[in-house]
């Protein structure tokens, strides 16, 4: 395997009081320095070729040829813009360079559309009946994204413009002291927390489930058999305010419904009492 490289010679010291520099290589093949031109070098006509990609597809060289010579892409002439497509076509053919079947479908496009404009047309035609329409409407919405295309292609890139610094530092860890809390402290912290955890106490409440329809029920039940009975012993107290309400809407049930009396002996502010309908009271001084 041929390895080449460029090694300067070095200067070699002034001899017999002149100064004297011997010959500069081009090349160093395999140790051995090359000063001059083998005369048996042979170098193949295709070792060497240039590619150009000037464009990128038939759209982007019709916009080469119509920006070059400063046409209006709503007034294209097909006839001068084809004639120079074709020569550019031969021109890649004479050269042998690979034709992509984008350049060919387009010049038997272009060759369409010059072969419609010459057929004779009515006086009055309209704009979408232009055969160029089309075409102009694909190189404007080419155009745009190729501007838009260079604008993005101006913004500051990452790994193009700009590369990531990174690096690492070893920096000692100091000890951290630990905080003198007192314990006035600690006990307003603890204080702090009961606050919060209150905040998420929950309790459920049963409803006491007190009946008027059963309670009067047990109205009736206390004044069988009696001809009367006092009006503060049909309440339970160890019900609470609920459960003397309860008693006391029974009670005004009954004496809506009929059922039952209340009397009051010896005038104002004497004690009431209850009785069924009906009942004699015999004795009681009522």
């Amino acid at each position: 395997m041929m390895e080449t490289g460029f090694t300067p010679s070095p200067v070699l010291p002034p001899q017999g009081g002149m100064g004297v520099q011997t010959e500069m290589p081009f090349a160093v093949v395999r140790g051995e320095k090359i000063v001059a031109m083998p005369e048996d070098l042979y170098i193949p006509p295709d070792a060497l070729e240039v590619f150009l990609e000037a464009f990128e597809g038939p759209l982007d060289l019709l916009l080469y040829l119509i920006r070059r010579q400063n046409f209006d892409i709503c007034d294209i002439p097909i006839a001068h813009i084809t004639e120079q497509y074709v020569a550019y076509v031969e021109l890649m053919k004479e050269f042998n360079l690979d034709l992509a079947a984008e350049y060919l479908l387009m010049a038997a496009m272009l060759a369409e559309i010059k072969s419609r404009l010459l057929l004779p047309r009515q006086a009055m035609v309209d704009e979408e009946e232009d055969p160029r329409a089309q075409l102009m409407r694909q190189l404007q919405e080419y155009e745009q994204c190729k501007q838009a295309a260079g604008e993005l292609d101006t913004l500051p890139r990452l790994e193009r413009d700009h590369w990531l610094a990174q690096t690492a530092a070893d920096f000692p860890r100091l000890p951290r002291p630990q905080p003198q809390v007192s314990l006035q402290e600690l006990l307003l912290a603890f204080q702090d927390v009961l606050k919060r955890a209150d905040m998420f106490s929950h309790h459920q409440i049963r409803r006491e489930h007190l009946s008027i329809r059963e309670r009067m029920t047990h109205v009736l039940a206390l004044l069988q058999g009696k001809a009367f009975v006092p009006f503060e012993s049909l309440f339970r107290l160890e019900e609470g305010r609920r459960g003397v309400v309860v008693t006391l809407m029974a009670v005004l049930e009954l004496l809506k419904a009929h059922l039952i009396d209340v009397t009051q002996s010896e005038g104002a502010y004497a004690p009431l009492y209850v009785r069924p309908v009906g009942a004699v009271l015999e004795g009681a001084g009522i």
